[in-house]
């Protein structure tokens, strides 16, 4: 006879893989209706710069999986890729070399996420939601306060080939190969490393996690560290496409990421999501807004569609387990 424990993981890996199924069906599902609606669906050029626009919020997605997994949240980096972008815009303008100011918007997002995390894990009784909250007001105030109404462009001519460049003589965007090698070391961060072993085993029982030696406050410092230094990952590139920086970038980017981590199959409870998930999540995202564009639906309608179609997949798994369970019940009856 298994082991309970060995049964538990055999059968969270079993309910992963079916949502990730899902998600793929829903996928086909919605680029045979966008190709029936839209001709131009299935252009090759079209589909590559409809996902290279929206891959900022890719980047964000990837540790917001991993904060989740904990049983944590975050909802402060949207404002920390304000604040990151415009620390970046604003060393470039006093002088820094763009590359220089590239690494500095990656060392803001960094020491604002080890600053999160240190609050959380450090302090009793502080709530992963009621720190990142405090943050987001902190980190786009100070965005505000540097800054004010302005914006600053101008940036070196190289900088937007980050969100617009093509890898050499290919028709393939150059962020999609990042996001693709950011996805990839996620991959195997969370589900071929003891990290991502004990990243598990603190979202199913952080009490037990803790009291069988694992670091929870180390662990959750890095987490969070690697939120922020994606945050400012997506900075550099969200500035590269709109071709200058301003305070209010990246507003309400927070709620999209973390839905798009739970409709990837990322329990907000913690101890279940995949990479593979997410990365499928995002995928389906866009298309359905991408699609839309493409017969000119508004973009207040669109909102209620996409909310709608979040709300519906999301309680699938609830719908068809309530389902399993009275069967089950019947038959022991």
């Amino acid at each position: 006879m298994k082991p309970q424990n060995s049964l538990d993981k055999s059968s969270k890996l079993g309910s992963v893989a079916r949502w990730e199924l899902l998600l793929v069906i829903l996928i086909i599902g919605v680029s045979i209706v966008n190709g029936r609606l839209s001709p131009h669906f299935w252009s090759y050029a079209g589909l590559m710069d409809a996902l290279a626009v929206f891959l900022e919020k890719g980047f964000m997605v990837l540790p917001m999986a991993l904060v989740l997994v904990i049983g944590d949240i975050d909802i402060s980096v949207a404002s920390i890729v304000a604040l990151s972008s415009v620390v970046m815009a604003m060393s470039y303008a006093a002088g820094l070399p763009m590359a220089l100011a590239v690494l500095v918007a990656l060392a803001v997002g960094a020491g604002c996420g080890y600053f999160n995390g240190v609050l959380i894990s450090r302090i009793p009784g502080l709530s992963a939601i009621i720190v990142t909250l405090a943050g987001s007001s902190l980190y786009r105030g100070i965005a505000y306060i540097l800054l004010g109404d302005q914006a600053i462009g101008g940036f070196p001519s190289w900088y937007s080939y980050l969100a617009w460049g093509y890898v050499g003589n290919t028709s393939i965007p150059f962020i999609i190969v990042v996001f693709i090698l950011c996805a990839v070391i996620y991959w195997l961060l969370l589900h071929r490393t003891a990290f991502g072993r004990k990243v598990y085993a603190m979202g199913n029982n952080p009490v037990a996690a803790r009291f069988s030696g694992i670091p929870v406050a180390k662990i959750k410092q890095i987490i969070f560290t690697l939120n922020g230094l994606m945050a400012g990952m997506a900075a550099v590139f969200l500035t590269s496409k709109l071709g200058s920086s301003r305070p209010n970038i990246a507003t309400g980017y927070e709620l999209e990421v973390i839905a798009i981590a739970v409709l990837g199959g990322v329990s907000p409870a913690g101890g279940k999501g995949s990479i593979i998930g997410v990365c499928l999540a995002l995928i389906l995202m866009r298309l359905l807004r991408y699609g839309m564009g493409l017969v000119n639906v508004p973009g207040q309608v669109m909102l209620v569609i996409i909310g709608v179609v979040l709300v519906c997949v999301v309680m699938l798994p609830n719908i068809f387990g309530s389902r399993r369970r009275s069967w089950k019940k019947i038959k022991e009856s």
